[in-house]
């Protein structure tokens, strides 16, 4: 099983959400930025690299929500995500189409990645808890 970070970035309220290029996997659809921990790596010492790496940001990783297993295909991920808050940077995307800041009630009006979902459900529920 491939284990894959992601963040979920905050600032003023709002999300940065990525939308995947054409030539990606699960073209087109928006997911949380992230990627792969690389071997002897920690999770959120991966997810402070892949988004430096993918968008240009300093990300500070603050609470580990709960992972996401999905099958796509023949490759099994476990997707593990982190709220974050933005520490520093200007976005430059290095891989996606697009970004967006959203808010939390638009977040459902996307089309995200299938093993994203659970985690925008989850996310909106803390949310609306607090």
């Amino acid at each position: 099983m491939l284990q894959v970070v992601c963040a979920i970035i905050e600032q003023d309220n709002k999300v940065l959400i990525t939308q995947r290029s054409s030539q990606m996997a699960q073209p087109l659809l928006w997911e949380f930025p992230g990627g792969k921990i690389d071997a002897g790596e920690s999770e959120t010492g991966a997810l402070v690299r892949e988004i430096q790496e993918e968008l240009n940001l300093l990300i500070l990783p603050q609470q580990r929500l709960t992972p996401v297993t999905h099958t796509y295909g023949f490759k099994t991920i476990e997707l593990i995500p982190y709220t974050c808050a933005l520490q520093s940077g200007e976005i430059i995307l290095a891989e996606h189409m697009a970004y967006s800041w959203v808010s939390i009630d638009a977040l459902l009006d996307y089309t995200w990645c299938p093993a994203d979902i659970p985690i925008v459900e989850e996310y909106i529920r803390l949310k609306q808890e607090l």
